[in-house]
């Protein structure tokens, strides 16, 4: 039986006036309530004059406070699940890592925490597969009452027919569950890259280019961009993507990387294959842009090669503002986080959960400089 605060309230009131004395502890245990929901619970109590609480104990007012030997111990505590408060839900978050993308993402989902009184504790995987169970179990026995997970899967998609079940209720965080697998179950939040990809495309192609690279490197971003660079390209009437994506290297970025993709684009856009790029992210595009400009045959931006950043992070303090695509990470780790906490009060009540959420958010384009003015001789505002 799950109790309202009103109800839990009569409860211990009804307890103590019938044993005359109880211990705070024991009080939490009968009724599967935290101890700091029991002390909580007995502190409003007793401010309303409606029992009397010393030391750790609770006593029936206008009686004496027997010492803490003399409590007389409770019948066998209630058989139910301990549940968790709102104030008192610790949520565990196993992430790759916390700087760059997913900065904003644990910002959204710990303000949607904190806003609910509960804490929020991370762990990361850096990336590596063995990681993700080491910290899921981590978080399992420090306790916590649901988890947002991102694992650590290559292409953005992954699981597996025999993984186990988390005991607590899990949202995964910018990965989809294969078809198939436990994993696909589970509610997911993500940013649907595919069509902030898909966005930078119309964008272009309104300008009046059609002959758009993609500049990126190998990562499940990466996999779902292509994916809708492609189909927005076949959107509008071309059939195939005019290069194949330039790869830069994937981690930490390498001037020789960022060089050889200047150097190809350059190329490209000298022989009229090449008249805008997508770049995946938007410091990678800044680099590029200055690597361009370095060149013996300089490519001028936006003159020559029109550029779209993904990510906008930094993407509008370039010399040159950056178009960009960007991604709702707040939103992304904020709403992530309030389906979480609504699957660990349904747990708590004893509700069966509603259907499964597999939730994507749109980016936004942000118009800026490196377009510059349509093909088509329409003015664009940046």
């Amino acid at each position: 039986m799950r109790y309202t605060v009103d109800e839990r309230h009569e409860r211990i009131v009804e307890l103590v006036r019938e044993y005359g004395s109880l211990r705070v502890a024991d009080l939490a245990e009968h009724l599967g309530i935290s101890a700091v929901t029991a002390r909580r619970d007995v502190e409003a109590l007793a401010s309303e004059g409606r029992l009397d609480r010393v030391r750790g104990a609770v006593h029936w007012p206008g009686t004496p406070a027997p010492r803490a030997r003399t409590h007389r111990p409770l019948p066998e505590a209630r058989p139910a699940e301990q549940v968790p408060e709102p104030q008192d839900v610790v949520i565990g978050m196993v992430v790759p890592q916390s700087r760059h993308y997913f900065g904003e993402i644990i910002r959204g989902a710990r303000e949607a925490v904190t806003a609910a009184g509960g804490r929020l504790v991370l762990g990361y995987s850096n990336y590596q597969l063995d990681q993700d169970a080491v910290q899921v179990q981590r978080m399992l026995e420090a306790g916590v009452h649901g988890l947002l997970l991102t694992p650590s899967w290559p292409s953005g998609t992954g699981g597996s027919e025999d993984e186990n079940d988390i005991a607590v209720p899990a949202v995964l965080l910018e990965r989809r569950g294969e078809v198939g697998t436990r994993a696909a179950g589970l509610d997911r939040v993500c940013t649907d890259h595919a069509g902030g990809a898909g966005l930078a495309v119309r964008h272009l192609v309104e300008l009046g280019h059609e002959r758009i690279a993609l500049v990126a490197g190998g990562s499940p971003t990466t996999v779902e961009m292509r994916a809708g660079y492609e189909a927005a390209l076949r959107v509008f009437g071309v059939t195939a993507p005019p290069v194949e994506p330039i790869v830069l290297e994937v981690g930490d970025r390498a001037p020789a990387s960022i060089d050889a993709a200047a150097a190809r684009l350059s190329k490209l856009v000298a022989k009229g294959k090449v008249s805008a790029a997508i770049v995946l992210s938007d410091t990678d595009a800044i680099l590029l842009l200055q690597s361009l400009r370095g060149l013996d045959e300089r490519v001028r931006v936006p003159e020559d090669l029109a550029l779209v950043a993904y990510d906008d992070d930094v993407a509008a303090l370039s010399d040159l503002p950056l178009t960009a695509v960007a991604p709702p990470k707040f939103e992304v780790g904020e709403t992530a986080a309030t389906l979480l906490l609504q699957r660990v009060r349904e747990r708590a009540s004893g509700v069966a959960p509603g259907a499964r959420r597999h939730i994507d958010l749109l980016p936004d384009l942000r118009v800026r400089a490196s377009c510059g003015e349509s093909a088509k001789g329409n003015h664009q505002e940046i």
